[in-house]
């Protein structure tokens, strides 16, 4: 047995599991741990193994994202903003504000959590924008435009003619989670690959980004709980 890491946004960690009685490659998804263990008949090379979890990247993020346990967000759920607990509270007025672990939520509760969407979209729009400025002027390259989804398969993307695009869901990770995302796309605009002056770039971006990068690999999943 082996550990690989299937590369994509999220990353992926596989098993990798040889069998006599096995005739074809096949991969499991377990319901316990979510761990993924790809097993191949013996004989067969890896690489071929490997290619097949590969194309199936997509299929293992929707699974994995299901071992998650959904959270409705609604009055007293309990949602991350940068990474921090934030209780969802009652709140008048016309804005949803913080009050140091809480969030004031204005309106009718059954409004919730369509305002605390758009209230975290908002969020995330002006610290992804920050961070990008941030990074392209170090990198002495502009973008052309920023763009907000709600993508499961990755969490960012640098486009051929310099746009970027952010999955809106990274303002609940922890700062520094969202800075290595942003400080990986803007690379892009020099490097658009994933070779060893790519990550010489990112370093350079963004000295300590394994630590980030972790989390999001280990993390990243239970971004996707949360149902607005």
């Amino acid at each position: 047995m082996g550990q690989h890491v299937l590369a994509g946004n999220p990353p992926i960690e596989v098993t990798l599991r040889r069998s006599a009685r096995a005739r074809r490659i096949s991969l499991r998804v377990s319901s316990l741990d979510g761990r993924v263990t790809l097993t191949m008949p013996r004989g067969l090379p890896e690489r071929d193994g490997l290619d097949f979890a590969r194309s199936k990247h997509d299929w293992l993020a929707r699974q994995l994202t299901r071992q998650v346990s959904e959270v409705p967000v609604r009055i007293g759920a309990e949602v991350p903003v940068k990474g921090q607990p934030m209780t969802l509270v009652a709140g008048t007025g016309r804005r949803v504000v913080t009050d140091g672990d809480r969030l004031l939520v204005p309106g009718s509760a059954d409004s919730a959590g369509a305002r605390v969407q758009a209230w975290l979209k908002t969020l995330a729009r002006e610290r992804l924008v920050e961070a990008s400025d941030r990074y392209a002027a170090a990198l002495g390259r502009p973008y052309a435009r920023i763009t907000l989804r709600d993508t499961r398969s990755r969490w960012g993307s640098c486009t051929a003619d310099a746009g970027l695009m952010y999955s809106w869901r990274l303002i609940l990770a922890p700062p520094e989670v969202l800075d290595y995302v942003a400080a990986h796309e803007v690379a892009h605009l020099q490097e658009m690959n994933h070779s060893p002056a790519f990550w010489a770039l990112v370093a350079q971006l963004l000295p300590g980004y394994d630590a980030p990068r972790k989390w999001l690999r280990v993390n990243g999943s239970s971004l996707h709980r949360y149902r607005f």
